[in-house]
């Protein structure tokens, strides 16, 4: 059975992160060090986890322009189906009217 939690993929990663920055900011505030050491790799995990979401949210835009482009090839696909079904539905209505008109 399969339950949904009304949890996205991109909500769980951004948690993820999120816990991940939170536990590493902890981390350097209570290490022993100097105050320009820690500023320092405070800044260079800021920079990184930056680089990482940039490049995650590259990522989900290509899969999401991925997929509504696939949709409209569908709907447009779709569409083409239905428009020649209809024109068969009404040519062959035209047909059997013309036969009953004789």
């Amino acid at each position: 059975m399969n339950e949904d939690n009304g949890f996205s993929a991109s909500s769980v990663f951004m948690a993820f992160i999120l816990g991940g920055v939170v536990g590493a900011g902890i981390t350097l505030l209570l290490a022993p060090q100097s105050g320009k050491e820690t500023r320092e790799k405070i800044k260079g995990l800021a920079e990184d986890i930056k680089g990482k979401t940039t490049d995650y949210v590259g990522q989900v835009k290509d899969k999401v322009t991925s997929s509504v482009e696939h949709g409209r090839e569908f709907i447009e696909e779709k569409k083409s189906i239905i428009s020649s079904a209809i024109e068969a539905g009404k040519e062959a209505y035209e047909k059997k009217k013309e036969g009953y008109s004789k």
